[in-house]
């Protein structure tokens, strides 16, 4: 079974309260036979592209999969970053995610 880290992250308080993204990930991971082995959620707005400066957990979640060389899986694209260059610029580095 293919291990993943799973990324949330909320920029409302009500998004924080209705565990956004939680189910979306479970039943992806159930669906494609992956295991969740870190879960990182992170309460920070997704513009910019200095996200890895703002955002801690992010940044973790990426060095936990990079170490153990598994993807970050995140409910929608927008929850990992609504900036196109950074998205692209993940894909340039070659850095493993899915959405669910």
């Amino acid at each position: 079974m293919e291990r993943v880290i799973a990324y949330l992250r909320v920029s409302t308080r009500q998004q924080q309260r209705s565990g956004l993204g939680v189910d979306a990930i479970q039943r992806f991971a159930a669906a494609e036979s992956l295991a969740t082995s870190a879960e990182f959620v992170e309460f920070a707005s997704g513009k910019g592209v200095d996200a890895l400066d703002m955002r801690p957990q992010l940044t973790a979640a990426l060095a936990v999969a990079k170490a153990s060389k598994c993807s970050v899986v995140v409910a929608k694209l927008e929850r990992l970053s609504r900036d196109v260059a950074f998205v692209a610029g993940l894909m340039a580095q070659r850095v493993l995610f899915m959405v669910a």
